[in-house]
């Protein structure tokens, strides 16, 4: 019997598993050893064959706009899985180039390739050309979700409230991690050429990887030691006060798994059975971020092929937005002034600032964020680009389904129409007072100026 439920398992390709010298791993979106389930089910596969079993890792130097500061993060978290592989006597191959062409250098020797998931268009795109040109089977397993996306719904959902009890009535069979199946065969000895791993310290000097602007000892280090870490944190000294906090930007409430979840250096599953498991009533609360609300963004890059486009919005937002496009905006800003944290607005700055110092900012500003670059902007398509860019170029867990439902939310995906007013039309209206009336948001500023 699989140890990976088989609805976490899809064929890509119809071709039979040969007679290969080693089963590959092609891993990607799940850069880590343990609760993996992608890797669980390749040294399943390599213990059937009689093989051993090669994980290969294409390195690609410029990614969506990333800089220096979450290349680091993810090579620390390399440096990790290749040591945890090591240990279990699994080849690791790193290798600089675009991953799918990596993949499929090493798959013309393999008995069959295992690729964990990821749902970005690119990441679609080199499944799809390794499926084409692979000459061995293609096993797709997916280790991201708690609920794999299909399983959960077959459409795009509108919002949470749809997609929570079909998430709920799911949920009891997924919550399990797999266990990793001692390997019959080693894989040390193999001949298989190899990149150095850059050095995550020495970056300025790595071709291709553009810098941040803004780093400092601030930013949280990669791998999953250090998210085991966190996690454990979280829910020894911050969950029980989670549900009446997690929204308060000025205090310490937040679990930092977002960056961790988003390289793949940790399950979700295991957070999931870590907190489930406490009993405490705020834990509700944090799984429905976990798993309804991120698996709804994953939903909406599955099933939307607009997600980071004005196009992707609710035919209502779209309208309203359209209607109001030619509004006067009182204030304008330029992308280089919203970069630098040079507005009016004492609130919004600490925010960007907290962004550009530590790669992370708070979720409840990140919305009262991206709302005032909505307003400040010339249009909102012009809103919703420096949203990107600024997101994607300075977030840990930038380029990520969650950033991109992040943003379409500003201007009203996954929400509904509100009271109509300037610039905004029926989308949700967020301002200073607002953040004076729910919060001590001189706390927040206060905290992030002594960063």
């Amino acid at each position: 019997m699989m140890a990976v439920d088989p609805t976490r398992v899809r064929r890509l390709n119809e071709l039979p598993v040969q007679r290969g010298a080693y089963v590959l791993y092609w891993m990607q979106a799940a850069q880590r050893v343990l609760g993996n389930d992608a890797l669980a089910f390749a040294a399943e596969q390599a213990n059937e064959l009689g093989r051993p079993l090669v994980v290969a890792f294409g390195l690609v130097g410029r990614y969506l706009g990333a800089g220096q500061r979450p290349y680091r993060f993810m090579l620390q978290g390399i440096e990790e899985t290749a040591r945890g592989l090591a240990e279990r006597k699994i080849a690791f191959v790193i290798r600089q180039g675009s991953p799918d062409r990596v993949a499929l250098d090493l798959g013309a020797r393999a008995c069959c390739v295992v690729a964990d998931r990821g749902y970005l268009r690119h990441q679609v795109r080199w499944a799809r050309y390794l499926a084409r040109r692979l000459p061995c089977a293609l096993f797709q397993v997916e280790t991201n979700l708690v609920v794999p996306v299909e399983v959960a719904s077959p459409k795009e959902e509108y919002a949470a409230r749809t997609l929570r009890p079909r998430i709920h009535r799911q949920i009891e069979r997924y919550l399990h991690l797999a266990p990793q199946p001692d390997l019959r065969r080693t894989a040390v000895g193999l001949d298989l050429e190899s990149d150095d791993l850059p050095d995550p310290d020495g970056l300025m000097s790595t071709p291709g990887v553009a810098p941040s602007h803004h780093e400092s000892n601030l930013v949280l280090r990669g791998g999953e030691q250090e998210a085991r870490r966190l996690l454990g944190e979280f829910v020894e000294r911050k969950l029980a006060d989670y549900d009446a906090l997690r929204n308060e930007p000025g205090a310490d409430a937040l679990s930092q798994m977002s960056p961790y979840l988003h390289m793949g250096q940790i399950s979700p599953v295991e957070i999931a059975l870590r907190v489930g498991a406490t009993g405490l009533p705020s834990a509700q609360a944090y799984l429905e971020e976990l798993i309804v609300r991120r698996e709804l963004a994953i939903n909406m890059v599955h099933y939307n092929p607009h997600y980071d486009a004005l196009a992707g919005l609710p035919a209502w937002a779209l309208k309203t937005l359209a209607e109001h496009a030619a509004d006067a905006r009182p204030l304008l800003y330029s992308l280089g002034d919203l970069e630098a944290a040079r507005t009016h607005d004492a609130y919004w700055n600490a925010a960007q600032r907290e962004m550009l110092l530590t790669g992370k900012m708070h979720g409840y500003m990140r919305m009262y964020w991206g709302k005032k670059i909505l307003e400040w902007s010339p249009n909102p398509a012009t809103a919703l680009a420096r949203i990107l860019y600024l997101n994607d170029a300075y977030e840990l867990d930038g380029r990520d389904p969650n950033g991109y439902a992040g943003a379409l939310w500003c201007m009203g995906k996954h929400d509904q129409a509100w009271g109509e007013r300037p610039i905004y039309g029926k989308v949700r209206y967020m301002n200073a007072r607002g953040l004076e009336r729910k919060f001590d948001i001189g706390a927040y500023v206060r905290r992030v100026a002594a960063l």
